[in-house]
């Protein structure tokens, strides 16, 4: 099984380093990835994973302003008729001094994992290979045969 995970940039953020590295270390370990790039809308995101038969959806943002771009995101995917694995990750909110509490409005929003700006690729993989179902040995004969 080779899952196809979309990744992109939400809203009107430009930052483009961290999902450039991300969808490298995906690809690397065994992943089909669809990056979007920056300033993404909702609407792409579910466009793409309608269109690839996405099994995941990475979000990335940095500029703080995460929650207002992700406003109603999983109300659309359920409208879409999407099963999907979500996660955010990023700055994402102005003054984030307490993680755990943004964490916890990204989880009550529907996501279905949060990561802080400081996660490397690598937790992130760990965390989407457990929430798929995915051995170690599948992923790896994934990438050797891409």
């Amino acid at each position: 099984m080779s899952a196809t995970v979309i990744l992109g940039v939400i809203g009107s953020d430009a930052h483009a380093v961290g999902i450039t590295i991300l969808e490298q270390a995906l690809s690397t370990a065994g992943f089909e990835v669809v990056n979007l790039g920056v300033q993404s809308s909702q609407q792409e995101f579910i466009t793409a994973a309608e269109a690839h038969e996405g099994d995941a959806v990475l979000v990335s943002s940095l500029y703080g302003h995460a929650e207002q771009d992700c406003r109603g995101f999983h109300e659309a995917i359920a409208d879409a008729d999407l099963d999907l694995v979500t996660y955010i990750g990023g700055n994402l909110a102005v003054g984030q001094d307490d993680f755990d509490r943004t964490s916890e409005r990204f989880r009550e929003m529907g996501f279905d994992r949060v990561f802080d700006s400081e996660t490397g690729p690598e937790e992130a993989i760990a965390a989407l290979k457990a929430d798929m179902n995915i051995a170690e040995s599948e992923a790896e004969r994934a990438r050797l045969t891409s």
